[in-house]
């Protein structure tokens, strides 16, 4: 048992001398370009086969004097060198970016954008993030090219997916060259949406609102809502003039007010123990209250979201639930 532990921590202090070096080595960093300093090459299990096929051949033609034989091994030895140096060209060159994640949930399989390309045809490469799925390129040109990259999770909060393997055998598969670059990409994942009855008893069976409807919007005067198409027969004084100058036709302003008081989305009103139910449940309530374009704040701790709506008000909402230290004490919130 005392070895075994003992194994674990020496592998554990393995792992992350190797990891400090390679952070050395190669910076986290929005774009990379693969050169020798970021390219590792190493023979494959077909590649020892290989050079063990070619010692077994130079001794058999020395042993017997059979320059054939010799030669023989010396070019299958050559085709190994040659190989080293195609497979390093494979990968040398390589530019690989990492652009902006759609949203996601936990729970959900995360797929972070990389855009690649180069200035020679690249054949074959592999790229993916640990015990993550392989996505395989056949060609990369000098044409730039978007892939996803999916990963795994489970958790909320900012996800760092770690380093991107990126590795080719091409030509032969007798050399493996590959590198780990880290494209600085984090993600913050949304809590998984989860039903919440507590909220959803101010909501009727085919989920349209009620209880006064609090926190929605009637037409009004107070806030300008948009334009549309004039009806013959109505009030002169809401046609947007000036659209109609512009030559964009005949259009009415709308307005409206705010109906109620707005909506105020806490942990404490929900009787779950978990946090992780009750920000799932919140998240969900934030998804639902948008899509009925009503009006609600947020209270989580000591951070309050004022009442509003619209896209970035649900962006703002799920990031800050997202966001709550998952050791939290519920008696705090």
């Amino acid at each position: 048992m005392n070895t075994m532990e003992s194994n674990r921590r020496t592998q554990g202090r393995a792992k992350q001398w190797f990891n400090q070096w390679l952070a050395r080595r190669l910076p986290p960093a929005s774009k990379v370009t693969l050169a020798h300093k970021s390219v590792f090459i190493l023979p494959t299990g077909f590649g020892l086969l290989w050079l063990f096929l070619v010692l077994l051949l130079f001794l058999f033609g020395t042993n017997y004097q059979n320059n054939l034989v010799i030669g023989l091994s010396l070019l299958l030895l050559s085709v190994f060198n040659t190989c080293i140096i195609y497979s390093y060209r494979n990968l040398a060159g390589l530019t690989i970016s990492s652009k902006s994640s759609p949203q996601a949930y936990a729970g959900e399989t995360l797929v972070f954008p990389v855009r690649l390309y180069a200035k020679q045809p690249q054949f074959s490469v592999l790229i993916n993030y640990p015990n993550n799925q392989v996505k395989r390129i056949e060609k990369v040109t000098k044409e730039s090219e978007t892939t996803l990259i999916p990963f795994d999770n489970s958790r909320r909060g900012i996800i760092f997916p770690g380093r991107l393997k990126i590795e080719s055998c091409y030509p032969l598969g007798l050399c493996r060259a590959w590198s780990h670059v880290d494209l600085d990409n984090q993600h913050l994942v949304f809590a998984t949406p989860l039903d919440a009855q507590e909220r959803l008893m101010h909501f009727n069976n085919s989920h349209d609102y009620i209880a006064n409807d609090q926190g929605g919007h009637i037409p009004g005067v107070d806030e300008f809502k948009g334009l549309r198409q004039h009806i013959p027969g109505e009030s002169l004084k809401q046609v947007a003039w000036k659209q109609l100058a512009q030559g964009r036709g005949m259009l009415t302003k709308e307005f409206q007010q705010p109906q109620g008081q707005p909506q105020w989305l806490t942990l404490t009103d929900l009787t779950s123990a978990d946090l992780e139910t009750k920000l799932s449940q919140l998240t969900s309530s934030v998804n639902k209250l948008s899509e009925k374009r009503q009006v609600f704040g947020l209270i989580v701790g000591d951070k309050i979201i004022p009442p509003s709506e619209g896209e970035s008000h649900r962006i703002n909402c799920l990031q800050t639930l997202a966001l709550v230290p998952a050791n939290q004490r519920l008696d705090d919130e």
